[in-house]
């Protein structure tokens, strides 16, 4: 059944949907967005963005930007830390849900673009962007808009899906992301192609080593691969 629904509808695209195909995909999980984290990550995924709020090295009067900030993880933690925070998403649905998680919180969500956020230059210390850059259609173009709003001496931070150099962990971990991670879509959304398409969109990614290319070329210094799990999640820093 699931790989019926696979075939009749996916929501990868590498043309011009793509960024259409991306936001229905979100707005569809979003009411069960943390839940299915949580299970599918074995509740992993939120030390992992303790350890890319950790890596911000953050001051309590800086400002940061979480792109694709989703529920608001990354952007609460953040502002629990002192900081100025701006969320921005381009999916109205999570960011619905990031607001109804705590009004308190000193965090401005917005929606845009995280291609084009309209943004002042140099204008945050830190920006980071958690399972978002390979989902955007451009990722160079998502750094070059990371590396334009980050203040001279702001650190650039990007947790994602990684790829492992090792070749027998590797294939255990596609397979886990290919034929187990849709079955959660389908338990608790209805909707396996959702979830089957991490395994699609990670197959199309650069990874941790593509996106320290791009931030080298952009011109950050101390650019540097944090890998967790044998480099199945790793976190991406620079230093403009």
């Amino acid at each position: 059944m699931i790989g019926c629904a696979l075939m009749s509808r996916g929501y990868f695209a590498d043309d011009e949907t793509r960024a259409e195909r991306v936001q229905d995909l979100f707005n569809t999980v979003a009411p069960r967005y943390n839940l299915i984290n949580d299970l599918q990550s074995f509740w992993l995924h939120r030390y992992w963005k303790r350890r890319l709020v950790a890596l911000a090295n953050l001051d309590p009067d800086h400002r940061a930007l979480d792109l694709c900030c989703g529920t608001g993880d990354v952007a609460f933690a953040l502002a629990a830390r002192g900081a100025e925070v701006t969320g921005m998403d381009f999916s109205r649905s999570m960011l619905k849900c990031a607001a109804e998680r705590n009004s308190d919180a000193n965090v401005n969500f917005q929606c845009g673009d995280a291609l084009n956020t309209d943004l002042p230059d140099n204008n945050f210390d830190v920006v980071t962007m958690a399972y978002g850059l390979r989902n955007l259609s451009n990722f160079e173009g998502g750094l070059q808009e990371m590396y334009r709003v980050t203040k001279p001496g702001g650190r650039m931070l990007v947790l994602d899906l990684g790829k492992p150099s090792f070749a027998p962990w590797r294939w255990l971990y596609f397979g886990y992301l290919k034929w187990i991670v849709p079955v959660f879509g389908q338990i608790f959304c209805r909707d396996a192609p959702a979830y089957a398409y991490m395994h699609e969109s990670l197959e199309h990614y650069p990874a941790q080593d593509g996106v320290a290319k791009v931030m080298e070329e952009l011109g950050c210094k101390e650019v540097n691969i944090h890998r967790i799990l044998g480099s199945a999640m790793t976190i991406n820093v620079g230093v403009k």
